[in-house]
C-alpha cells in the first residue's frame, strides 16, 4: 500500500508543550499507538518516522540521547507486531530554515533516496500539526490529521485529506 510517514511528538508520544522529549523517561506512548503500528505493519510497505527535533540544536540533548529515546520506542513496538523501517530527523533550529526540516520536504526525499520502492504519491503523512500536512502535501502525499483537535483541519482543509481522533483509529479504518 505505498509508505506511510508518521510525525512523533503529539502523533506517537504525547506533546510536552513548550518543551522537549530529552529523555527515555519523558517519551509516553500514546494510548493504542502500539497496536496501530502492529496494524500499519500488515498495511504498508515501508513506515517511517520523520520528526524535528531542535531540541539537540539548542543543546538540551545529544543525538545520542535521542537514538535512547528512539531505541526504547522501536523495542515497544517490534514486541507489539509492528516495525519502523527508518526513523529520520531534523536537529536544525527552526531559524536555520533548514530543507531537511519539515515543513520542507527534505526528509521524505531523503527516504526515497534510501528505499527506492517508496513513491511518494501513494503514500501517506500522518501527523497533527499544519506543518506536518504541509510537509506531506508539498510531497505529493495524501495527508492524515489526527489528534483531538479536529478545528485545526477546518482551518487548513486544503491540505488534509482525512482526518481521526487517535492514530489506532486511523489504523482501524484501514482494516474494512
Amino acid at each position: 500500500m505505498g509508505a506511510l510517514f508518521l510525525d512523533r511528538d503529539g502523533v506517537i508520544n504525547e506533546r510536552i508543550i513548550d518543551g522537549y522529549v530529552t529523555r527515555p523517561e519523558d517519551f509516553v506512548v500514546i494510548d493504542g499507538v502500539l497496536e496501530a503500528m502492529a496494524l500499519f505493519a500488515r498495511k504498508f510497505d515501508r513506515i517511517f518516522i520523520v520528526t524535528n527535533q531542535q531540541g539537540i540544536g539548542k543543546g538540551l540533548m545529544t543525538e545520542a540521547d535521542l537514538t535512547a529515546i528512539h531505541d526504547g520506542f522501536l523495542h515497544k513496538v517490534e514486541a507489539a507486531g509492528g516495525r519502523v523501517d527508518k526513523i529520520y530527523f531534523c536537529s536544525a533550529l527552526k531559524a536555520e530554515h533548514s530543507f531537511m526540516r519539515k515543513p520542507s520536504i527534505g526528509m521524505a526525499l531523503q527516504a526515497r533516496r534510501e528505499f527506492p520502492d517508496v513513491v511518494l504519491r501513494q503514500s501517506v503523512m500522518v501527523g497533527d500539526t499544519e506543518s506536518d500536512m504541509l510537509f506531506g502535501r508539498r510531497a505529493g502525499m495524501h495527508t492524515v490529521l489526527v489528534g483531538p483537535e479536529p478545528e485545526i483541519a477546518h482551518k487548513i482543509p486544503h491540505l488534509v485529506d482525512y482526518c481521526y481522533p487517535t492514530l489506532l483509529k486511523y489504523a482501524q479504518s484501514l482494516m474494512d
